[in-house]
């Protein structure tokens, strides 16, 4: 991994369409549809627009946790876009989120539609909606948005900067592999030494903050990402695997995390949610078999 020769950035810099790895048919500079496609609208109140990657299984989970707490008006649709086909630039999805990433929610509650888009926005709306997984105590929220918005902060380099250049650049490079790895052991450290005194993240109580950060720390620590655990040394976090393990044994995040997804055991996938009788009937090994 050595012996690369340095590359020179050109003056200007230009698009080249053949140079994007894994994602260079979706990858590109410009915002904004590239074809027209409705959403489609299902009976329940809230329509999510997603797919089950990290971002998209905190809303998921913080939807069945809603219900499982007894809030009825948090029944949901949830809709398939699969980003690897472009779907997120349809003209529906961009007019629901103009920034063409998943998950994307519209309210249909109300008189209007309302959308809401970036999963931390969505998990403080339906938290502040339904008035539940939020602290009501000034000191505990400042608490619990501090680590929501850490996480919002700290995900990129999770995702885009260690989980891109580990496992799905064209090449593997030293340089920013040891970078990103250095920055994500950094960040589940920090995690560690805050569980080392709290059971959950806000303190003794599970919260939005919890929910934003489990998919992605969460799934680190277990090995569910990028297929890093070794290399990571995941088991160094013993704090982060203790409160990996409560919050998976929740029934609502493990219904969470089938909705949307389209990887891994086909009995757990629930490509769409649009009943809570779909867990049963509507997994991917019972549809296919039908």
């Amino acid at each position: 991994m050595n012996d690369q020769s340095e590359f020179v950035p050109p003056k200007v810099w230009s698009w080249d369409k053949q140079n994007g790895g894994r994602f260079a048919s979706i990858n590109r500079p410009v915002s904004g549809a590239t074809h027209e496609k409705a959403l489609p609208v299902g009976r329940h109140p809230l329509q999510l627009y997603s797919l089950g990657t990290p971002n998209g299984v905190k809303v998921t989970v913080m939807l069945e946790e809603l219900l499982s707490a007894g809030h009825v008006g948090a029944e949901y649709d949830a809709w398939l876009i699969r980003i690897a086909d472009g779907e997120q630039f349809g003209s529906g999805f961009v007019e629901a989120n103009p920034n063409s990433k998943i998950p994307a929610l519209v309210d249909r509650s109300g008189t209007e539609p309302v959308r809401v888009f970036e999963s931390g926005a969505i998990l403080l709306y339906l938290a502040e909606k339904f008035g539940a997984f939020i602290p009501r105590d000034p000191s505990q929220r400042a608490e619990c948005l501090s680590w929501l918005f850490w996480q919002m902060g700290s995900a990129p380099y999770v995702g885009g900067g260690f989980g891109h250049f580990y496992a799905y650049a064209p090449t593997k490079m030293e340089y920013p592999i040891n970078r990103f790895t250095m920055e994500t052991k950094r960040q589940l450290d920090v995690l560690d030494k805050r569980l080392a005194e709290n059971r959950f993240l806000a303190g003794d109580q599970y919260t939005i903050a919890d929910i934003a950060v489990w998919p992605w720390y969460g799934g680190l620590a277990k090995g569910w990402l990028y297929d890093a655990a070794e290399f990571l040394s995941v088991d160094e976090y013993k704090h982060v695997q203790r409160w990996a393990d409560e919050i998976y044994r929740r029934p609502a995040v493990q219904r969470g995390r089938m909705v949307n997804r389209v990887y891994g055991d086909p009995a757990t996938q629930l490509h769409e949610r649009h009943d809570a009788s779909d867990f049963e009937a509507r997994t991917e090994d019972k549809r296919t078999r039908s």
